[in-house]
């Protein structure tokens, strides 16, 4: 019965009445595995009415496809749906691959032209949509192979190029080919008729001139698009490399053209490669001007007007200026009459540009550079009472101080920075200036010294504070007294990321081992075995066990083995108890080793009850889940078929 396509006719026919999506779909493939190939057209204009009537496209275009291979001759039908579904990127590759068969005949009795036709219409009409076509490749084939239709064609490479955006295109190939014909047509007329080539010639001349300025009107287009953009009117400046004149002209045009509130780009950009344009051409006072104007210009930031203040002073410094680099920086930092808040767009930039640190950073670089120490001093001073500097500004500040021999003054600047920031910028402040202090004064300023540790700590996040209290430690090893650097590093281990406290041990055991000696680790070991996880507190037992050993403390060896062994899985950390077995076979005797294999034994039935309880209780939540699936199925069918009938095949 399965060979007959009557019976499967009326099956397919019968659950698409009845809006069975999946299970019909699964028919009509059915159907096809199983009946022979030459009564397949038999099934397929149901099934391929049944997929246009759905709401899925992805399905109807999986099943066109495999209809497709069977009836290439169709292939206009596809094409048709796909545009009914808004697939216009698979039609137009559809239609390319039907126009360029020589062999297809269309059913509907359109010639190729027609169908070409069409593929331009649909390409040149949603340029967006189509991305797998080269478009213009494909137009300009037309062009050599209809060439009594040369004018539709022409315009719909235009309307593709000018629903693209690009208007640029559209103008310059239109030129292009309307120079060419002329070209073209003239060659014609000169040959038949013998006529003078000086038409010809210049001809020629006109059109290798635009093919040269193609650049040009390719950026005066842009321009014209957008007059704001930087960036094209540096491009223009590029084309008219070695015309000075023409140079100027541009730069002129750009900056009295680009507002610097709509500027795409850097618009101090185009000032300052005007004025870097004067300088290579030695005409240093044309380039001032040029920077003077630039600096009286509304910019949107602030950034832009200190960089032109900025380019300035480098080209003065470059031309070893130094007094007028130093003039122009400090004029470009002076405070103005009216004061704005650096952030406050309402005021203009030239009222704000005092506030800017890369304009003090490099003014500061030029004071200790060229100027006096109370001058640089003075800068420095400035930019941290208007709350502008940066850490890195604070510690120059300092080792500025610190090279003139002001070391109390360095120390201030370092104190006046901390009063500044907080964690964690000022890290690196504190890690300079307790360094420096220790280097400065060593043991003689001990309290001092102390409250600034002090100071440190407080407040200090877990991340930093490691090296922070081994420079402490260190101090109180070297100049105070060794109980000091113990409780120091007691609280390290407390106070430092948990990842870091392990580290934080092993330093603590190997100075308390040194100054007190071992004996006094024992505490150590037994804080650290509490505090640390199973993993480091492994390690800890070990090595708190063989410096027990080596003290000759068999028993207290021992204990430390039995208390770490009830974190120790056998199947896991055999290390472990390979160390203790040859330890009971040097120091023990045959009931010790016995008692050892005993705690291991126990040990690992721990274990296994540990992963037989986890296991059960995964069991017992997967049953759960499986009868509150089950329960909702039973509910499910004490409901009427009409509710939930149409849900089981969909």
């Amino acid at each position: 019965m399965h060979k007959m396509p009557r019976i499967w006719l009326d099956y397919c026919q019968f659950l698409v009445s009845q809006c069975k999506i999946t299970r019909s779909r699964q028919t009509f493939d059915r159907a096809l595995r199983a009946l022979p190939v030459t009564q397949h057209p038999r099934i397929w204009p149901l099934y391929l009415r049944f997929v246009r009537n759905l709401p899925l496209p992805e399905t109807a275009i999986r099943v066109y496809r495999r209809y497709l291979k069977l009836s290439p001759e169709n292939a206009e039908e596809y094409i048709d749906y796909l545009r009914s579904v808004g697939r216009l990127d698979e039609a137009a590759v559809r239609l390319a691959a039907v126009v360029n068969d020589e062999n297809f005949v269309s059913k509907e009795g359109k010639s190729n032209y027609q169908l070409w036709h069409e593929l331009c219409d649909l390409i040149s009409q949603n340029p967006d949509k189509v991305t797998s076509l080269n478009v213009g490749a494909i137009i300009r084939g037309g062009l050599t192979r209809f060439t009594d239709q040369l004018g539709k064609l022409w315009c719909s490479l235009a309307d593709y190029y000018i629903r693209s955006g690009h208007f640029e295109k559209v103008l310059f190939d239109s030129y292009a080919q309307f120079e060419e014909s002329m070209i073209a047509a003239k060659m014609e007329t000169t040959a038949e008729m013998g006529q003078d080539e000086e038409d010809l010639e210049l001809r020629l001349a006109r059109f290798e001139q635009l093919i040269a300025r193609r650049p040009l009107l390719l950026n005066s287009v842009l321009l014209r698009q957008n007059p704001h953009n930087v960036h094209e009117w540096h491009k223009r400046v590029k084309l008219y490399e070695g015309n000075p004149r023409q140079i100027i002209n541009t730069y002129t045009e750009a900056v009295q053209t680009v507002d610097p509130m709509k500027a795409t780009g850097k618009p101090h950009s185009l000032w300052v490669s005007f004025a870097k344009f004067y300088e290579e051409n030695e005409q240093l006072d044309d380039a001032r001007t040029i920077f003077e104007k630039a600096t009286k210009v509304n910019y949107k930031q602030v950034d832009d007007l200190a960089a032109v203040w900025c380019e300035y002073g480098e080209m003065e410094l470059r031309h070893e200026n130094y007094e007028q680099a130093l003039r122009i920086l400090r004029k470009a930092t002076a405070i103005p009459s009216k004061k704005a808040e650096y952030f406050d767009a309402s005021e203009p930039v030239q009222n704000r540009v005092y506030k800017s640190l890369k304009v003090w950073s490099m003014l500061a670089d030029l004071e200790e550079s060229l100027g006096t120490f109370q001058s640089t001093k003075a800068v420095y001073d400035r930019i941290i009472d208007l709350r502008i500097a940066t850490p890195q500004i604070i510690i120059n500040y300092a080792m500025f101080l610190e090279e003139h021999n002001y070391f109390e003054e360095s120390f201030k600047a370092y104190e006046r920075g901390i009063a500044l920031f907080r964690w964690p910028n000022v890290y690196d402040i504190w890690n300079t200036y307790l360094t420096k202090f220790i280097d400065r004064y060593g043991g003689k300023k001990l309290e001092r010294a102390r409250d600034l540790f002090e100071q440190a700590l407080d407040g200090c996040p877990a991340k930093f504070a490691k090296t922070i209290y081994l420079l402490y430690a260190k101090l109180e090893e070297g100049y105070g007294l060794a109980r000091h650097a113990m409780a120091v590093y007691e609280r390290a281990t407390q106070a430092v990321e948990t990842e870091e406290r392990h580290h934080m041990f092993n330093i603590y055991i190997k100075r308390a081992a040194e100054i007190y000696g071992v004996t006094y680790t024992r505490a150590i070991y037994q804080k650290a075995i509490e505090v640390l996880p199973d993993e480091h507190a492994r390690d800890m037992c070990l090595r708190f066990a063989d410096m027990e050993s080596k003290l000759g403390e068999i028993d207290r060896g021992r204990a430390i083995y039995s208390y770490c062994s009830q974190i120790c899985d056998p199947r896991v950390t055999a290390t472990f108890w390979q160390t203790w077995k040859e330890f009971e076979i040097r120091h023990g005797n045959e009931d010790t080793i016995r008692e050892m294999l005993r705690i291991k034994r126990s040990v690992q039935a721990t274990y296994n009850t540990q992963v037989n309880f986890m296991s059960s209780q995964m069991m017992k939540a997967t049953t759960s889940s499986g009868k509150r699936a089950y329960k909702v199925q039973l509910e499910q069918k004490s409901v009427p078929t009409a509710v939930f009938g149409g849900l089981k095949d969909d």
